[in-house]
């Protein structure tokens, strides 16, 4: 069921992508404000308790309807894992921007580029070259395809039907939503959301790295995660740049001019600075490495027919 559910979301978001900002984001960062404003006090066990409210509570709803459906008939259920996985994952959710940023750079169109790249990540790309824009729609194609697609499909996996896709999406939009309080002194609010969050990322960070590894360069994969992962401020994110950074054999990170002022960033990756074939590589890497995870679910599937 869970290959099939797979199948047909690639399918319906080819002819009807998803707005995932105004369909899904913006209200579960509603959602995840709302309980906040009712719970901040700012202890460590107001933020327990918030966590369970924002997070548990629908995915306990969905594991429950999920239950009903399935008890009335499996069909029902397969379509209730269809709908839930259309909305919490998905490439078009970022391959539109980096489609359109790459065939600007292709046609030479620097300003045109910079603008789509604003608008995606919501940046300053003031002063940013051709090079600096292949770069940093690289990373994010990298991290957006973790975390709309890799991240989301290996928890639909671990979990029955579609809790473990709801609990990542939401819990991660928890997790941002609410770590603004870290800046706050005093203010503890955050900090449990921050530490699960952190665990439930743990493995599904390194399943895609090790997915971009075999599917690249294996050595230069496994050298940069190991050497480097560790220099990028959020490691978790790190361990997926690295990885496919040296899967890809170009060089990721580096300083670029933010706000007019140039960021110290942390290198990444192997071999020749980012360019537009650069990118039509990434996009490669990712789809070859969503081909090994459909291959491991057939044949996950195979074996429990088997057996």
């Amino acid at each position: 069921m869970s290959l099939l559910s797979l199948i047909a979301v690639f399918l319906i978001e080819q002819l009807q992508p998803l707005h995932y900002r105004r369909v899904v984001a913006d209200p579960l960062a509603a959602w995840a404000d709302f309980v906040e404003s009712r719970c901040n006090a700012g202890a460590y066990r107001h933020g327990v308790l918030a966590w369970c409210l924002a997070v548990l509570l629908p995915v306990g709803l969905v594991a429950l309807l999920y239950g009903l459906l399935y008890s009335l008939n499996p069909l029902f259920a397969l379509g209730f894992n269809v709908g839930v996985l259309y909305l919490t994952m998905g490439f078009r959710q970022f391959s539109h921007h980096y489609t359109e940023i790459q065939l600007a750079l292709r046609l030479g169109e620097l300003e045109r580029a910079r603008s789509l790249l604003a608008q995606w990540q919501g940046r300053s790309t003031d002063g940013l070259g051709s090079e600096d824009i292949a770069r940093l729609s690289i990373e994010g194609a990298l991290a957006a395809s973790h975390r709309h697609v890799f991240a989301v499909l290996l928890w639909f996996v671990l979990l029955p039907g579609p809790c473990g896709a709801v609990l990542y999406r939401i819990s991660a939009i928890v997790y941002v939503q609410w770590k603004k309080n870290h800046l706050v002194e005093g203010n503890d609010f955050s900090v449990f959301s921050r530490q699960v969050f952190g665990m439930i990322e743990w493995l599904p960070v390194r399943a895609t790295a090790a997915a971009f590894a075999i599917v690249g360069d294996f050595e230069d994969a496994a050298y940069c995660w190991r050497t480097q992962a560790g220099q990028w401020p959020d490691r978790d994110l790190g361990i997926v740049l690295a990885a496919g950074a040296g899967a890809l054999g170009v060089q990721l990170g580096r300083p670029v001019v933010d706000d007019g002022e140039v960021s110290d960033r942390a290198e990444l990756g192997l071999g020749d600075p980012a360019d537009v074939d650069f990118m039509q590589s990434a996009v490669g890497l990712v789809w070859r490495a969503t081909v090994l995870w459909m291959l491991l679910l057939f044949l996950l599937g195979l074996a429990s027919l088997v057996g």
